[in-house]
């Protein structure tokens, strides 16, 4: 008897479906509450942090160099209180297998599906994961297969993402492209079961444990170039892998006083899943269209915990504009020489406002870049935009609305980074814990696990589980 490939059949396998596709059973980190144990989970890769610098190093992925970026530093200087402006360095992941940072994730998952015997990876990605999946696979000799979001129902894909197909292509992969809808997860699902591959999702154990290493190298590098640790790095934020997995590594470095930033470039009021709002967005990562849902749920990811837990080790987090992006992108090729994808450029623009408001010998590290191609530079993304009724003028980045304007600053004085009130982050990630569980009491345990996974304290989840109505 054939099995019923229905949507809603599928979308009930999913469970069994990963399990089968990951060889991690999550059920065994479950508790009857809230609690999962998510530092089991994390050990159940299996590798130390050694062994990963040791897969990664196989091919091509890890020992990326760190540069001062003495040309901003003095810019933000500039325009900054006297006494104030601390040297900006960046991390250039771009020099990565692949080009970005992503290849720490992708070289542990697919070094561990060849391991276990898959035949291949699958990947649901429309950004550099795909290329980073594709490029380790190709080392590997796996099998591959992308599946991306691309166009809206028009057939309209956006540059971005073609170009990262293009790149996953070359690698030898072979590349769905879907329009915008719940038809992604359902195909990424079907393709688990019919293939049998591996499932190298951005959040399982394997993928955060492999950017662990990125976070231990920026403590080890500042140690030898400059005697002690950055005051602070700025990480894109967006599903919450990057900065999670870089916090990791600084911890297991020993630098516990390193102030983690997470960036995200402003897109309030599109929606990610609207089809007519899809191509009115320049940036497909490392925005408030994920960063926010991401930070205050997690587990909505393609596994049924998500390793990726981004409130776990925030300080603070910031948004910047689209065009502030765009800008510090040209700066970056114009004053330091190295021509960088916007998307990793969001935390630069951050760096660039944050820096201003630190002590002249503090240091404030970006901590990635990310190679830039034909559809990922500047001026394709603006004609899209254009074409897709966006105006694109120059002015004050406060009067840009997402999806109507891009407006690149007339001056770099007003490259702000805008903060996002944690406190109001952590209480709907409380909520959608209370309403996910449907639990009406909780333990001790579970008030403890709350305030590890939002980086708060004990009284603060006590107060607005009472107001919740939930006991305790």
């Amino acid at each position: 008897m054939s099995k019923d490939m229905s949507y809603e059949a599928v979308m009930a396998r999913k469970n069994e479906i990963m399990k089968r596709a990951i060889g991690i059973d999550y059920e065994k980190f479950e508790s009857s509450g809230i609690t999962f144990d998510y530092e089991k989970m994390m050990r159940e890769t299996g590798y130390t942090l050694q062994d990963i610098q040791k897969i990664q190093g196989e091919t091509g992925v890890g020992n990326t160099p760190i540069y001062e970026l003495k040309n901003l530093t003095k810019l933000a200087r500039k325009l900054a209180p006297k006494g104030k402006g601390a040297r900006i360095f960046v991390k250039d992941e771009a020099s990565n297998a692949s080009g970005s940072y992503k290849a720490r994730r992708a070289a542990t998952s697919v070094y561990h599906a060849k391991k276990m015997g898959y035949k291949g990876v699958i990947a649901a990605t429309s950004g550099n994961y795909g290329a980073a999946v594709a490029s380790q696979a190709a080392m590997r000799g796996l099998k591959c297969i992308i599946v991306q979001e691309c166009y809206d129902s028009r057939g309209v894909g956006q540059p971005e993402i073609i170009e990262k197909a293009r790149k996953c292509e070359a690698y030898g992969a072979e590349v769905l492209q879907l329009t915008v809808g719940p038809e992604l997860f359902y195909t990424f699902l079907k393709l688990l079961e019919e293939t049998g591959y591996f499932n190298a999702s951005l959040y399982t154990p394997f993928g955060i444990a492999g950017v662990e290493t990125l976070g231990y190298e920026i403590a080890m590098q500042f140690r030898e170039k400059e005697g002690r640790d950055p005051d602070v790095v700025v990480a894109t934020n967006a599903g919450g892998g990057n900065l999670t997995g870089t916090a990791r590594g600084l911890i297991k470095a020993g630098a516990d006083d390193v102030k983690v930033v997470g960036a995200s470039v402003n897109l309030k009021g599109l929606h990610m899943a609207s089809d007519t709002q899809f191509n009115r967005k320049s940036f497909t990562t490392g925005h408030t269209g994920f960063g926010i849902p991401f930070a205050t749920w997690p587990d909505r990811s393609d596994v049924p915990r998500s390793a990726a837990r981004a409130l776990r080790y925030m300080d603070r987090y910031v948004t910047v504009n689209q065009g502030e992006v765009f800008y510090i992108t040209e700066a970056l090729a114009q004053l330091e020489g190295l021509e960088r994808g916007p998307a990793g450029n969001t935390s630069l623009a951050a760096a660039f406002s944050i820096a201003q408001e630190m002590d002249e010998d503090k240091m404030i590290l970006v901590q990635e870049t990310e190679y830039t191609g034909a559809g990922k530079h500047i001026q394709p993304q603006l004609s899209f935009a254009k074409e897709n009724g966006v105006k694109v003028v120059i002015g004050n980045p406060e009067d840009e609305i997402p999806g109507e304007n891009i407006v690149l600053p007339e001056h770099p004085k007003l490259i702000k980074a805008r903060d996002i009130d944690l406190n109001k982050l952590r209480k709907s990630y409380i909520k959608n814990c209370v309403n996910t569980t449907k639990i009406n009491k909780v333990t001790e345990k579970d008030i403890e696990f709350l305030s590890e996974d939002t980086k708060s304290n004990i009284d603060f989840v006590k107060i607005l589980l009472s107001e919740l109505g939930v006991q305790y």
